[in-house]
C-alpha cells in the first residue's frame, strides 16, 4: 500500500465533491424543499436530470480515466462542481436548478468518478483491496458525517429565532450560509489534491488509446464478473438512494421537528465509517463476496421492518434499531462492490472503463429512485407511502442477493 496521505486526499476529495448536489438535501431535506419551494416530486426530477447526463459521462469518463492521470482529473472536477455551488447560493428556480444539476453530472462523474476508483484500487494493490475501499467508503463517511453535522451547527446558529416561527425568508438567507461553506470547501480540496496527490508512474503515463477505445469497451463488457457487478451496484445503489428519506421520516413518521431531523440525517452517516473499516478488514480476511452477500441481507431485513408500518411515534427505539440495520448493509455494500474487482480477475489496465460500464448500469437509480420517492411519498401521503417506498427497497436487496450469489460462484471457480 502506499502512502496514507494518498488515501486521505481521496477520502477528502470522494466526499467533497457530493456535497452540493446530494449532502446538503439529504441532511437537510425537509428545510431544502421549503427553501427552494419544492416537492419530493420536484426534487426527484432534479435527481432524475443528473441521472441522465451522469449515465453517458460513466461510460465516456471511464475511458478518459484510462487516459489521463487521475489528480488532473479530480481537481478539475472539484472547481467545477464548487463553481455550481456559487450559482446554487443564488437560490434559483425550480428549472434552474434542474440544469444545474445537469450540470453537476458532467462534473462529478466524467471528470472524477472513474478516476477515483482507479486511483483507489492502485493504493490497495492486489492483496489489499478490501482496506483500500474500505477506507475509502469509511473516511468519506466520516468527513460527510462531520460536515453535516457541522451544516447543522451553522444553520442553527444562523437561525435568528425559533425554526417552527421563522419567515422563509430567513429560512433561505440562512440556509445560504450552508451552500457557501460546501462550496468553498470544495474548491479548498480541489486545490490541495492538485498539489499535494501524487500519481503513480502508470497512472501519470496513462494509455494513449484508451480515449473511446471500443476494444476496451468490449473487452470489460465480455468479463462475466463487470456484468455481476453492475447488477450488485444497481441493487446496491437503489438501498443508498432511500436513504435519503430517513431525515424525512424522522420529520413526518416519528414527528421530530427540523433541526432534530436533520440530525438523524446527520447522525446515521456517523455509522458508515465504522461499517466500511470494519468491513474492509474483515473482507480481507475472507472475500469481499461474502460481505456483499450478508450485507444484502441486513438491508431486506432493514427493508421489510420498515415495511411492515411498526415503525412509528412513539417507537424511538425501534425506528433506530431498524435504522441501524439497514444502515449497516448499505454501507457495507459501498465498502465492498468495488473491492471485488481484484477477486472478478478484472484487468487494472482496463480499470477506468470497467468501472465506466458497471457505473453506466449501476448507478441509473439517479434517473429513476428520485421520481419513484416522489411518487410514493406524495402520491400517498403518510406511512403508507413510506411502506411502499421500503417495499420496493426489499425487492431489490433481494435481487442483489441472487446477483452476489451467482458472483460468488464465479469467483470460487
Amino acid at each position: 500500500m502506499r502512502n496514507p496521505l494518498q488515501i486521505l486526499l481521496l477520502i477528502l476529495a470522494g466526499e467533497a465533491i457530493f456535497l452540493l448536489p446530494f449532502v446538503l438535501a439529504r441532511v437537510f431535506r425537509p428545510t431544502f424543499l421549503a427553501v427552494f419551494e419544492l416537492s419530493n416530486t420536484q426534487l426527484g426530477n432534479c435527481y432524475s436530470l443528473y441521472g441522465m447526463v451522469a449515465l453517458l459521462s460513466y461510460l465516456l469518463g471511464g475511458t478518459v480515466a484510462d487516459r489521463f492521470p487521475p489528480r488532473k482529473l479530480m481537481a478539475l472536477a472539484l472547481f467545477l462542481t464548487a463553481l455550481g455551488g456559487g450559482y446554487m447560493y443564488t437560490l434559483p428556480s425550480f428549472e434552474a436548478l434542474r440544469l444545474l444539476y445537469a450540470y453537476w453530472g458532467f462534473t462529478t462523474i466524467f471528470l472524477f468518478w472513474s478516476a477515483m476508483i482507479k486511483a483507489t484500487r492502485s493504493w490497495g494493490g492486489q492483496a489489499h483491496q478490501g482496506k483500500a475501499f474500505g477506507f475509502l467508503e469509511g473516511g468519506r463517511g466520516f468527513f460527510a458525517a462531520s460536515i453535516g453535522t457541522l451544516s447543522v451547527v451553522i444553520f442553527t446558529w444562523a437561525i435568528p429565532s425559533e425554526i417552527d416561527i421563522i419567515s422563509l425568508a430567513e429560512k433561505q438567507e440562512t440556509f445560504q450560509w450552508v451552500i457557501l461553506v460546501a462550496s468553498v470547501f470544495c474548491a479548498a480540496i480541489g486545490l490541495l489534491l492538485l498539489f499535494s496527490f501524487q500519481d503513480t508512474k502508470e497512472e501519470a503515463l496513462g494509455d494513449a488509446n484508451g480515449l473511446g477505445s471500443w476494444k476496451d469497451i468490449k473487452k470489460a463488457f465480455s468479463n462475466a464478473s463487470v456484468r455481476y457487478l453492475m447488477l450488485i451496484v444497481l441493487s446496491a445503489y437503489v438501498g443508498y438512494k432511500i436513504t435519503d428519506v430517513f431525515s424525512l421520516y424522522a420529520s413526518e413518521i416519528m414527528l421530530f421537528d427540523e433541526v432534530d431531523a436533520a440530525k438523524v440525517g446527520s447522525y446515521q452517516m456517523y455509522l458508515r465509517p465504522f461499517i466500511c473499516v470494519f468491513v474492509g478488514f474483515f473482507a480481507d480476511l475472507t472475500k469481499n463476496v461474502i460481505v456483499l452477500c450478508y450485507a444484502f441481507a441486513c438491508m431486506l431485513l432493514g427493508a421489510l421492518l420498515f415495511a411492515t408500518g411498526w415503525v412509528v411515534t412513539p417507537a424511538i427505539g425501534l425506528f433506530v434499531l431498524t435504522l441501524l440495520i439497514t444502515a449497516l448493509g448499505t454501507y457495507a455494500l459501498r465498502a465492498a462492490y468495488f473491492a471485488t474487482m481484484e477477486e472478478g480477475k478484472i484487468p487494472f489496465a482496463i480499470t477506468g472503463t470497467a468501472v465506466g460500464l458497471i457505473s453506466l448500469v449501476g448507478y441509473t437509480p439517479d434517473i429513476f429512485v428520485g421520481p419513484i420517492i416522489g411518487f410514493f411519498l406524495d402520491g400517498s401521503p403518510g406511512i403508507w407511502g413510506h411502506q411502499q417506498l421500503f417495499m420496493f427497497l426489499a425487492a431489490f436487496s433481494l435481487f442483489g442477493l441472487y446477483a452476489s450469489y451467482r458472483f460468488w460462484r464465479i469467483v470460487r471457480k
